[in-house]
């Protein structure tokens, strides 16, 4: 979704979701810096190369990662969760900026929803799955 503002900039809406991560991401026309809930993205994300690869991901693919600043409010899980939500939310917006964008960003798999969540405990269990120790007497 594409919205102007009163200042006439234009950003770029998209929604990531993992597990139980919501991230509602805006593209805006910038430098390429990142600010999660309001602290700058490097630091929420406590410096982890690892989480700041997933997010930044789609931007590399297709060379934007200084076009664009990202505002992001993400709620919801741990970091791990939150980065796949920030990647999947950055993926859907870039495809609203240039549907071009989508057949690069489909094959590298980033516009792919990780539907993946913590199955429920069943009674008479001590997790999902895990039974308790079997007697025979």
């Amino acid at each position: 979704m594409t919205i102007k503002s009163k200042d006439s900039t234009i950003s770029y809406l998209g929604t990531g979701r993992r597990k139980t991560s919501v991230a509602r991401v805006r593209l805006i026309p910038g430098s390429g810096k990142l600010i999660i809930n309001g602290i700058p993205g490097e630091s929420y994300l406590q410096f982890s190369p690892n989480y700041l690869r997933i997010s930044y991901g789609p931007l590399k693919i297709l060379g934007l990662s200084t076009e664009y600043d990202i505002y992001v409010k993400t709620q919801g899980g741990g970091l791990t969760g939150q980065a796949g939500a920030i990647r999947l939310g950055i993926a859907r917006a870039l495809c609203t900026i240039n549907p071009e964008n989508r057949t690069t960003l489909k094959s590298e798999g980033f516009l792919t929803r990780d539907a993946r969540v913590k199955e429920r405990k069943k009674y008479g269990l001590r997790k999902a799955r895990k039974a308790p120790q079997y007697s025979k007497r």
